[in-house]
């Protein structure tokens, strides 16, 4: 696409996970020519690995109450959830000091009560994406499920199922022998299972299910470039396109849905948003023993076992080292151990391993939405653990933005302004 072809009707969309794809096919839809860029192929990064889960119910953020005073036990257990690359706490201080500030129950309400629209209905969001494209075959409708050592476990986070209660999410509780009825790999030490059924699900490889989506848009007559983004064009504060290392792309709008480097992309015009990456990591187990019938979020260890193709994938943990360092052997060691203590005498043939950026707001909330500063330029990233169930929906929303239809939902409260001198 050259200056000649520049016009309204011209969206350049920076990043191709899930939100990025998904928001180029609901631009294309809506009659909008559209370049898909990014410095990897589709679906690749954390829409690559990812646990799989559709989860409505995902809306309760990381920090609750307690969460200070449990760090350093969730550190120091071996085979905890949380982990660090001790060389990068400098950087992360400043961050981490914002992110804790919300580690309170009025602002997980806060944060529940805007987490909940945008997960809303995400398997009709997923199918509505999807359909007639080879990605809908990917999208599996089953149930999804804490599984807690007893009831009482289950019962003590009044905060969190609460506010699920609030939003509408129906549960039911199975209990003793009838947990190992619903999943017999189950270890019997897991007395409480709490299932979800209605609007979750999983996908079938989600990196695939990304890459059809991508191959639909080209279909339509998209464009993808696989290129990184290195600025931005302006005329006076106006954007008017993309640079990257093959060239300009010059677009009527561009979205920048780049995930966790989004932040970086953004200084080069002078925005600073706190945004932080969570490393996230998985296993799959190839040819496992123990087929699940639902995705499973194990509570005590933090991580969501999904059954996948002929696999099962365990995906979670959080460690905090920046976008550049290289993986850690610990968190890999943790899920495999936890696999074990979970799905007693599971067999594979063998496993492969992952690790990806989950792009982390300070506030556990998204930045959507225009930049009042920097007409033509549009913002869709940081959905936290819940980009894939989110992302659909985020796609939607900003298409309609971008064509100036009113958005279903108010995206006040996901607006990168909220940031300007309040220290979030």
């Amino acid at each position: 696409m050259n200056a000649e072809d520049e016009s309204q009707d011209t969206v350049c969309v920076v990043g191709a996970g899930i939100v990025g794809v998904a928001t180029a096919l609901n631009l294309q839809r809506l009659g909008r020519d559209v370049t898909l860029v990014d410095r990897e192929e589709p679906g690749e990064g954390a829409s690559f690995g990812n646990a799989g889960v559709l989860a409505t119910s995902s809306i309760i953020p990381v920090t609750v109450p307690g969460l200070i005073k449990n760090v350093p036990a969730m550190l120091s257990d071996p085979l905890g959830p949380v982990y660090l690359k001790w060389g990068y706490i400098p950087k992360l201080l400043p961050w981490l000091f914002k992110y804790l500030k919300h580690c309170s129950a009025d602002r997980v309400r806060y944060i529940a009560d805007n987490m909940a629209p945008m997960v809303a209905n995400s398997l009709d969001e997923h199918a509505r994406l999807a359909e007639g494209t080879d990605a809908a075959r990917r999208i599996q409708r089953i149930p999804y499920g804490f599984v807690f050592k007893n009831r009482a476990t289950f019962e003590a986070d009044t905060l969190g199922w609460g506010l699920r209660k609030k939003h509408g999410i129906p549960w039911t509780v199975i209990e003793g022998n009838d947990v190992r009825d619903a999943e017999p790999g189950l270890s019997p030490n897991y007395e409480c299972l709490v299932e979800m059924a209605e609007q979750h699900g999983a996908i079938d490889l989600p990196g695939d299910y990304v890459k059809e989506l991508a191959k639909a848009l080209v279909a339509g007559g998209g464009h993808i470039v696989k290129s990184p983004v290195t600025g931005f064009l302006r005329t006076d504060r106006k954007i008017t396109g993309v640079t990257t290392e093959a060239g300009n792309i010059h677009a009527g709008t561009v979205v920048v849905a780049a995930g966790a480097w989004s932040a970086q992309l953004l200084k080069s015009i002078g925005m600073h948003v706190p945004l932080e990456t969570e490393r996230g990591y998985h296993v799959q187990l190839m040819g496992s023993s123990v087929r699940l019938n639902r995705a499973l979020m194990v509570a005590d260890g933090k991580f969501v076992a999904t059954p996948m193709d002929d696999r099962m994938r365990l995906a979670g943990l959080v460690e905090f080292g920046g976008l550049d360092a290289g993986p850690s052997a610990a968190p890999i060691n943790t899920l495999l151990k936890r696999a074990e203590i979970v799905f007693p005498g599971i067999e594979y043939d063998h496993h492969t391993e992952w690790l990806g950026h989950r792009p982390a707001v300070s506030d556990s909330l998204p930045v959507m939405g225009p930049i009042a500063d920097h007409p033509g330029l549009v913002l869709a990233f940081g959905h936290h653990h819940v980009g894939l169930t989110a992302g659909p929906r985020a796609g939607r929303l900003i298409a309609d933005l971008v064509c100036g239809n009113t958005p279903n939902i108010d995206l006040t409260p996901y607006a990168v302004e909220r940031f300007t001198g309040t220290g979030d």
